[in-house]
């Protein structure tokens, strides 16, 4: 049975409303889509947090990724369809339109189309971006591994990748922030397991269940965590146990601990939290595009307005921002959390029509 703690009242709210946070981006997708918002009690409150891997990645590293295009070996740029439309500091300043002024970004659907790539090019330098969680930092790992076995010199990647654990850590640290529970994300813990969700409750006192992502999972979680709630209760419960293990994938955790070691990271609207990236091991430095090709990351260079960092925080809605829905559009956006289809206010556009 799970450990309980009566450590939750210290979580009580300052208003009387109950906010839940899901970190899960695909959480924030699937309760607008479905509605969910409009079906919940008087006085209980879903809020996002930062789980979309492209909404958390600060404006001066898209700066540094913007910067590969202008490198003199001209290389490949390979990434996932969501980063080319997410500017840097400048608005409108995007992977996109540098494309469009003749810079080699191609969209990859996995690292190892990536490596493919490199492969058939060989007298090119091909950059994969690696962004994501503990989801896709396996398959990124494996990707470095099959580029180093066919001994490939034109492949590296720029890690991008994050731990969720010290984000929520860093967030529960805020005096201001104000949370009584959590939907855990569900494919981060496939990876991890239950027991890398236990510091949910163990160590930071919250109610905390693991959910998955059809509409009535997403309910159950929430009735669960309401009655943690009532009950003063704060413990870990597996509302996805068919998919999440008490051990998690083990051989992802494998892969991830052989290629990466953990570092400090930059995150949008949280700063600089350490321990909290995957960087690349020294052992395979020489695929780590940092290194290569002296990649620095500097601060950024213009404040756009945009409030991503406020929203990703759960301090602000997207409605609340100036921007929404007027110069930030889907069409046109200023920052990434219009951009990524696990953004919220992407969520919140696309779904305005759904009752909240």
């Amino acid at each position: 049975m799970p450990e309980t703690r009566e450590s939750s009242k210290e979580h009580k709210s300052r208003d009387g409303i109950i906010r839940l946070m899901e970190v899960c981006g695909t959480h924030t997708m699937a309760i607008a889509r479905n509605g969910i918002k409009s079906l919940l009690p008087p006085g209980v409150k879903l809020i996002s947090g930062p789980g979309c891997p492209v909404c958390v990645t600060p404006p001066q590293v898209v700066d540094a990724v913007l910067g590969l295009s202008e490198l003199e070996c001209r290389p490949v740029i390979a990434t996932y369809g969501d980063m080319i439309r997410v500017p840097g500091s400048r608005p409108g300043d995007t992977l996109m339109k540098r494309r469009a002024l003749g810079a080699d970004v191609r969209i990859v659907y996995s690292p190892v189309d990536a490596v493919e790539l490199a492969e058939k090019e060989r007298d090119r330098q091909v950059i994969f971006l690696g962004a994501g969680f503990e989801t896709t930092a396996p398959g990124t790992a494996a990707a470095i591994g099959a580029a180093a076995d066919r001994g490939l010199k034109n492949f590296t990647v720029f890690s991008m990748l994050k731990k969720v654990e010290p984000s929520v850590r860093a967030l529960a640290s805020d005096p201001s922030f104000s949370v009584q529970g959590f939907l855990c994300p569900g494919h981060v813990a496939v990876v991890t397991g239950e027991k890398g969700m236990k510091f949910f409750s163990e160590d930071l006192g919250y109610p905390a269940v693991i959910s998955g992502f059809e509409p009535e999972e997403i309910l159950k979680a929430i009735t669960l965590l309401l009655k943690q709630i009532r009950n003063g209760e704060s413990k870990l419960e597996n509302a996805y146990s068919t998919v999440v293990s008490a051990d998690g994938n083990t051989i992802a955790q494998e892969m991830m601990e052989k290629y990466f070691a953990l570092r400090s990271d930059i995150w949008r609207g949280l700063g600089l939290i350490p321990d909290s990236g995957f960087g690349i091991r020294e052992e395979y430095s020489d695929m780590d595009a940092e290194k290569r090709f002296d990649i620095k990351i500097g601060e950024p260079k213009q404040d756009s307005g945009c409030h991503c960092g406020d929203v990703i925080k759960g301090a602000m809605e997207p409605s609340e921002c100036p921007l929404f829905g007027k110069a930030c559009v889907p069409e046109e956006p200023v920052g990434p959390c219009m951009v990524s289809p696990e953004g919220a206010c992407a969520a919140a556009w696309k779904y305005r029509d759904v009752s909240a």
